[in-house]
């Protein structure tokens, strides 16, 4: 279904609220920096976000003599915006510190926002965890959508089903031959309790020595796994809606935990959708890894890999070399960038 298109009046109200906004913001930001221009300031140090509100950040500091230690910080209006897992250059002060710079990232993950703005989700990180359960219901189409992403951004991606414990004759069937598709792609795929503890030691020796981040609806358990294998981390851990089985937002920004063997996670808010219009078509279909043999073998250079005849991909599908429900994932995607 396509989205509906604005008319230009809500246009113009959408805009001039977004002016509005944007001129407090930034008269907010210059009492701000005059207030850091006249505060006496420590020395530059170097820093990781740990988790971020807004104007405020949490900074730990990475060296010196209280390292480890987390400090509140403002950042200079000239720097661009930071995620968690960005490593800064920072100067403690009194009553917070001040973020100067920002240092290069290694990557990051960003999505847009239900404006179409791009926004950064964290930075730094080496393995994408995309978690679901049996409840809230899973939904292919968005585990595809971040698996695209997780390409498009060279992340490695691991599929982890939570709530092992909810499985029963009722759903078992359908959610083995969901986490199939993906083991037959070679994704890693895991499956834990967070309430009963199993598999959580498999998990933890996946995570070891890595800067990873947790993805996935609300509702799928991340904060009560994190609590698991953090137990002081004590996060909230949020009650699904009766109603309609929709996790309910319990973590409401990215925040970084650390392993005492060795290792990052961080935990990001829970979403029920994963945009992808920023990419283009090529980048689309490169980000399901099964089509990638035969891309640039249908009989049309210009195959719109639909009703065409020789198209390579629906001949895959009739060879079972790729899974039906991958395809109409793709093309359902497509057309979100279509529209």
């Amino acid at each position: 279904m396509k989205k509906k298109q604005l008319n230009r009046r809500q246009l113009w109200r959408i805009q001039k609220m977004q002016d509005v906004y944007a001129q407090r913001a930034a008269k907010k930001q210059a009492k701000i920096e005059e207030s850091l221009n006249n505060a006496a300031l420590g020395e530059e140090r170097k820093g990781i976000v740990i988790s971020n509100f807004g104007q405020q950040l949490d900074i730990e500091a990475l060296d010196g003599e209280n390292q480890g230690e987390i400090y509140r910080c403002f950042q200079r209006s000239n720097i661009e915006s930071l995620v968690t897992g960005d490593y800064v250059i920072w100067q403690e002060g009194d009553p917070v510190g001040v973020i100067i710079a920002v240092l290069p990232r290694e990557n990051f993950l960003e999505r847009p926002s239900s404006l179409g703005e791009l926004r950064p989700v964290a930075a730094n990180i080496d393995q994408i965890i995309i978690v679901i359960a049996p409840l809230p219901e899973p939904h292919a189409n968005l585990i595809d959508r971040y698996l695209v992403a997780a390409e498009h951004y060279q992340l490695s991606p691991v599929l982890l089903m939570n709530k092992s414990d909810l499985l029963d004759d009722n759903n078992r069937r359908e959610m083995e031959e969901l986490l199939s598709i993906y083991r037959d792609i070679d994704y890693p795929v895991l499956c834990v309790s967070s309430k009963t503890g199993a598999g959580m030691e498999e998990l933890k020796t996946l995570l070891d020595d890595k800067t990873s981040v947790f993805v996935g609806q609300s509702g799928v358990g991340k904060s009560a796994m994190i609590n698991r294998l953090l137990p002081a981390a004590n996060t909230q851990v949020g009650a699904l809606s009766e109603a309609r089985d929709k996790g309910r937002h319990t973590t409401t920004s990215a925040r970084l935990y650390h392993f005492t063997e060795g290792g990052d996670l961080i935990d990001s808010p829970g979403i029920r959708e994963f945009h992808l219009e920023h990419l283009d078509k090529e980048t689309l279909l490169n980000g399901f890894l099964e089509f990638r043999p035969f891309l640039g073998h249908c009989k049309f250079r210009d195959c719109q890999h639909d009703k065409e005849p020789g198209c390579r991909l629906k001949q895959a599908i009739e060879d079972h070399q790729i899974n039906p429900l991958r395809m109409n994932s793709f093309r359902h995607i497509l057309q979100t960038l279509d529209s």
